[in-house]
């Protein structure tokens, strides 16, 4: 299957703004690549109108993400912080469905980098207090016409949902109704002991697909099986874009909160440009 390739402007800067955003999209669309994430980390960093204007010259595609960042949380916190993420999470539904993208992805249950232990019981009462939380923010996505994308990460990032399977066994009852999987190899590379099962568990529920090195760099080279990868992603009829999520070890919020402690390739440009050539290569 052909695919479209993207990549989040997260690897170069951050936040995404309406002054960078230009810049940003025609690089992207300069490099070769199809699509673009375009990551909201804070509504109001950038509009609507900017963003459709950087899609008009430069014809990406674009797939909204979003952060879990401090104070963010739906499970575990109390209510005044649950109808904040909530809000949050609103708004960002309401700028995917005004520039076009089908989907919003991310990590939305707990403020990444937050971890505690929990027995099996409160594990599964954890679940149904996600469960009962995200409920209204998927009715409005449904509304929308835009799809949350849930996405599992690893140990070091959360506690709560690590696996597919964990992921399925949380969100059961809201799969399909606004609600599916976002997966990343890297969080995969690390959590599950085969990509390709892990994509065919998720199945008809995958609904955005990032990819990276398993060292967080560009997708080549690396220890991941990326044959196998794809063969799932084709078994299960995924047709979305593969979009690379990477990061820059020059900005401090987002290098500290991804664990971005060194120049994973020469310069950004090289990392996108090499995973590029090695996605279309595939």
């Amino acid at each position: 299957m052909k695919r479209s390739i993207g990549i989040s402007t997260w690897v170069w800067e951050s936040p995404l703004t309406d002054a960078n955003m230009g810049g940003h999209l025609a690089r992207i669309a300069a490099l070769g690549f199809d699509a673009v994430e375009l990551p909201l980390e804070n509504p109001g960093d950038f509009t609507a109108a900017a963003v459709r204007e950087a899609l008009e010259t430069t014809g990406l595609s674009p797939f909204l993400v979003g952060a879990m960042a401090p104070g963010r949380d739906l499970v575990a916190a109390d209510p005044a912080t649950v109808e904040r993420t909530q809000a949050y999470l609103m708004d960002c539904i309401t700028m995917a469905s005004s520039i076009g993208s089908p989907t919003v992805c991310g990590p939305f249950y707990a403020q990444t980098g937050r971890v505690w232990r929990m027995s099996p019981g409160q594990r599964r009462e954890a679940y149904a207090e996600l469960r009962r939380n995200l409920q209204p923010v998927a009715a409005r996505a449904v509304e929308a016409g835009v799809i949350l994308g849930i996405e599992p990460l690893n140990r070091y990032e959360t506690s709560l949902i690590n696996t597919v399977d964990q992921a399925l066994e949380a969100l059961e009852p809201l799969l399909g109704k606004g609600v599916g999987l976002a997966l990343d190899s890297y969080h995969l590379h690390i959590e599950e002991r085969s990509l390709a099962a892990a994509v065919r568990a998720a199945g008809e529920h995958l609904v955005h697909v990032q990819v990276c090195g398993n060292d967080r760099g560009a997708p080549g080279g690396d220890q991941t099986d990326w044959g196998g990868f794809l063969q799932a992603l084709d078994e299960v009829g995924y047709s979305g874009p593969l979009n690379i999520e990477s990061f820059t070890a020059d900005n401090a919020a987002i290098a500290v909160a991804a664990s971005i402690w060194r120049a994973l390739a020469p310069s950004q440009d090289e990392l996108a440009a090499s995973g590029l050539a090695f996605l279309r290569g595939l």
